[in-house]
């Protein structure tokens, strides 16, 4: 599997770079999740950085290299467990019926 050295901004690993593994289309996954463990014995946190490009080519303005920088809100704005909330699956919803569709 490749990897590639990103850097981090932001947060507690702020000015690091960690070898990062690729995906199949060459790119570092969009969020990075760090667990801490909690010196207490608590649960962990997990601090989490989102991908962003690093610089652009003069030409043709294409992304050469990718940044991780540090979320403050962590997954909170991204609904339950963190996933993204796409509208045709909200709950509660039902699927609007036929014209003349009388049984139920």
């Amino acid at each position: 599997m490749k990897s590639q050295d990103t850097p981090f901004e932001g947060g507690p690993m702020d000015g690091r770079v960690l070898p990062v593994l690729l995906g199949m289309t060459g790119h570092p996954p969009k969020t990075y999740r760090i667990p801490v463990p909690d010196p207490a014995g608590g649960p962990p946190t997990v601090l989490v950085y989102r991908r962003e490009p690093r610089a652009h080519s003069k030409r043709l303005g294409v992304v050469t290299g990718w940044k991780y920088a540090y979320d403050t809100e962590g997954d909170k704005g991204r609904g339950p467990a963190g996933r993204i909330r796409w509208p045709w699956s909200r709950p509660g919803v039902t699927p609007s019926r036929k014209p003349g569709d009388t049984g139920g």
